[in-house]
C-alpha cells in the first residue's frame, strides 16, 4: 500500500473536489489517480491489503503550502528542510514551494542547483524552489526560471529576514522584462520603512503596524502592478496584510493574483501584541481589526487565490531581543490546515472554500503539474482530516526545531490525520511513515525538462 508501483483504493471517505462533497471511492495506480467511483464500487479491483478505509473522515487533495522558509542553506541552527517538511507532512501537506532568502540566498545558477541537491536528500513532501533577485542578477534570473523544480520568482521590495532586498527604484522593472514566470513579491516600500525608522527607537512591538504602515504596502503593491502591467508580467501579492490593497488587487484580477496568511486571518493589533508579544511580530505586520475582516472577507468573496503559511521560525532566543532588532516571523506550516479547519468549524469558512485555496488555487497560480486536483492522471497526493476532532496545540507538538508556536494553548476542531504523497502513505495519526521520499514539484512550463522518468500526465 505504501509503494508506488501498486494499485490500491480509498474507500467510504467524503471526498472534496471539483465534484463537490460526497462518499466515493478512489483508484490509485502506479502513484497516480486511475479512477473515481461509488462507495465500494472500485474495491474488487485490488486485494484487500490494497484498501484503505477512509470512512468518517474527509479526503482533500494534497494539500500545498506555498510560502514555507525552512532555512537550508545556512540557517540550519533555526531550521532545514528536514525538519521543516516532517512538520509540513505531520499537518497534512504534501507539498511546499521554499522561499530563496537563505545563506546563501538563491541568485545563481550553482546555487540553485546546490540547493536542489542538498534539499532534496531529506524532504518529507514534494517541493518547488523559488529563486530570487535583487535585480543585479537578470541573465542568471532567465535561466533559474527554466530549471525544472523552480516555481516562480521572490522579490522583496521591502527588507525582512536577510538583507535579499531590491535597492533601486529601476530594478523591479528589470526583473519584470526578464523571464516569464509568476513573479511572487513580499510588497513593503524598503524608502518609506527606511525613513520611518528612527520612530522605532525606544519603542517596542506595538509600533511595528505604525512603522511598517499601510501605506508601505500600498505603495509597493501599486508599483508592483504597474511594473507588471508594462512589462505583461503576472504577479502574485504575498502575504496581503490591509484593506486598501484588496480593493487594489480585486480591481486588477486579469494580471494579479494574491495570498494571505492564517494568523492575518486571526489575529487583530494591538490584542495580538499584548497577548503574544514579539510571537506575532513579522512582516507585514498584523494590523487592526478593520483589515483582519477585510482580508476575511475577500476570501470568501474568492479575491483571494491562496492562503500560504509564510512558515518563518525563529529561535526563542531571536524573538527576545530588543525591538525592532527581534526577528520577525513565526512557524506555520504544521497548524496551517487545523486551523483553516477550525474556521470551518466555526462556520467562517466551508470546506470547498479551504481546498481552493490549499490545493486548487496554488497549482493554478502557479502552473503545479498533476497536484491540487483529485483528477485522473494527477499525482495520488491525498490528505485526510477528521473535522470533529479536537485537539489543544503546544509546544512539545511542534516538528520544527524552534520548538514553539504561537498557538500553543489553543483547541482546534478540526485536524488532520493522514497524508498520502503518490500513492504511499507518509503519516498516519500523527506518526510519519517510513523515510523521507519528496522530489521536486513539476511545473508546466519546465515539465519538458525534467530530468526524473516521470509517467506523463493524462
Amino acid at each position: 500500500m505504501n509503494s508506488e508501483g501498486s494499485s490500491q483504493v480509498v474507500t467510504r471517505g467524503t471526498v472534496v473536489s471539483h465534484r463537490g462533497v460526497a462518499e466515493l471511492d478512489i483508484l490509485i495506480r502506479d502513484g497516480r489517480f486511475a479512477g473515481v467511483g461509488p462507495p465500494g464500487s472500485l474495491v474488487s479491483k485490488v486485494s484487500a491489503d490494497h484498501v484503505v478505509d477512509a470512512r468518517g473522515l474527509h479526503v482533500l487533495p494534497g494539500v500545498i503550502d506555498s510560502h514555507v522558509h525552512f532555512r537550508e542553506p545556512g540557517g540550519e541552527r533555526t531550521e532545514d528542510f528536514e525538519s521543516g517538511s516532517r512538520g509540513a507532512a505531520l499537518g497534512g501537506v504534501t507539498c511546499v514551494f521554499d522561499m530563496p532568502n537563505t545563506q546563501p540566498a538563491v541568485l545563481t545558477q550553482p546555487d540553485l542547483e546546490a540547493k536542489m541537491n542538498l534539499v532534496g536528500r531529506h524532504a518529507w513532501c514534494d517541493f518547488g524552489l523559488y529563486v530570487g533577485s535583487d535585480g543585479e542578477n537578470l541573465d542568471d534570473l532567465i535561466k533559474m526560471e527554466r530549471t525544472p523544480g523552480v516555481c516562480g520568482v521572490k522579490v522583496f521590495m521591502g527588507s525582512s529576514t536577510s538583507d535579499l532586498v531590491i535597492r533601486r527604484q529601476d530594478a523591479l522593472g528589470g526583473i519584470m522584462a526578464s523571464g516569464r514566470r509568476v513573479v511572487s513579491v513580499h510588497a513593503e516600500d524598503e524608502d518609506r520603512i527606511e525613513a520611518r525608522r528612527p520612530m522605532t527607537s525606544g519603542s517596542d512591538v506595538f509600533i511595528h503596524g505604525e512603522w511598517r504602515d499601510v501605506e508601505s504596502a500600498v505603495a509597493a503593491t501599486k508599483r508592483a502592478i504597474a511594473e507588471a502591467r508594462r512589462y505583461n508580467r503576472r504577479l502574485h501579492i504575498l502575504h496581503v496584510s490591509t484593506a486598501e490593497e484588496i480593493a487594489i488587487i480585486a480591481a486588477n484580477r486579469d494580471l494579479v493574483t494574491c495570498e494571505v496568511l492564517p494568523q492575518h486571518l486571526i489575529f487583530a493589533a494591538p490584542d495580538c501584541y499584548r497577548d503574544h508579544g514579539t510571537l506575532v511580530q513579522q512582516n507585514p505586520p498584523i494590523r487592526e481589526a478593520r483589515h483582519r475582516e477585510a482580508l476575511r472577507r475577500a476570501v470568501r468573496d474568492g479575491v483571494v487565490d491562496v492562503i500560504g503559511s509564510d512558515h518563518g521560525p525563529h529561535l526563542l532566543e531571536d524573538k527576545a531581543k530588543p525591538y525592532p532588532s527581534r526577528h520577525s516571523g513565526m512557524p506555520g506550516t504544521q497548524t496551517l490546515v487545523p486551523l483553516l479547519l477550525d474556521m470551518v468549524s466555526k462556520g467562517e469558512l466551508l470546506l470547498p472554500h479551504v481546498v481552493d485555496l490549499l490545493c486548487a488555487g496554488p497549482a493554478r497560480v502557479f502552473n503545479l503539474a498533476c497536484k491540487g486536483r483529485i483528477a485522473v492522471g494527477g499525482d495520488a497526493d491525498l490528505t485526510f482530516v477528521d473535522l470533529d476532532r479536537k485537539v489543544r496545540v503546544s509546544n512539545s507538538m511542534v516538528a520544527s526545531k524552534c520548538g514553539w508556536t504561537v498557538y500553543d494553548g489553543h483547541e482546534l476542531t478540526g485536524w488532520p490525520v493522514g497524508a498520502m504523497l503518490r500513492g504511499a502513505m507518509i503519516m498516519r495519526d500523527g506518526q510519519l511513515i517510513g523515510s523521507p521520499r519528496g522530489k521536486r514539484a513539476r511545473f508546466i512550463e519546465t515539465a519538458a525538462r525534467c530530468p526524473e522518468p516521470e509517467v506523463p500526465c493524462q
